[in-house]
């Protein structure tokens, strides 16, 4: 997995993982049209093919539903999440880790995960080294902890997009689900 999906692939590369993790064997490319509303064969074969060359599934175009996803835990209970290296997203050579985590923790096939450094957000329980679990989603309320983009860094932070003041360029990635922290052995 090397280059960031489009839109349309990321939604069929999730729904193959959700069919896949439902009925045990990959859709057909038609059954794949239909669900997208796409009327071409040729077209859904086009989207496969671009899977295939970004690195995130494996198919043999000779036979009916011969697709394998790579590099993924297809235990219906869990998300395989990226962990993204601070001041990098949504690139593959930014991924740190990878954690198949349960769907309770990570909500969506979207989530990935990010290091907090720093204590600035240790009022919320959240301490340095803490992974935070983020959701991408259209919006954030008030309350909601929330991961931005500012300059290549990835900050999390409690403040609406507007609290930023338009100082530098800020995009809004997702609002944070989860936190996960190791404890040194003793």
């Amino acid at each position: 997995m090397s280059e960031v999906l489009t839109a349309v692939e990321r939604q069929i590369y999730n729904y193959l993982v959700d069919y896949l993790k439902r009925e045990t064997f990959q859709p057909s490319v038609r059954e794949i049209g239909s669900r997208f509303g796409i009327r071409s064969t040729k077209t859904v074969t086009e989207h496969l093919q671009s899977l295939q060359r970004k690195g995130y599934l494996d198919r043999t175009p000779s036979r009916s539903r011969a697709l394998k996803i790579l590099g993924l835990n297809l235990s219906p209970d869990t998300y395989t999440v990226p962990l993204y290296r601070n001041g990098a997203h949504e690139s593959e050579d930014a991924v740190e880790a990878r954690f198949d985590l349960d769907r309770s923790l990570a909500c969506s096939a979207d989530c990935f995960m990010v290091r907090v450094s720093g204590d600035r957000l240790s009022e919320h329980g959240i301490l340095d080294g803490d992974l935070v679990v983020v959701e991408p989603c259209a919006e954030v309320s008030g309350s909601d902890l929330a991961a931005y983009e500012r300059e290549g860094e990835i900050e999390v932070k409690a403040a609406a997009p507007e609290a930023f003041n338009g100082a530098k360029p800020v995009r809004f990635l997702g609002v944070v689900r989860a936190v996960m922290r190791s404890y040194p052995k003793n």
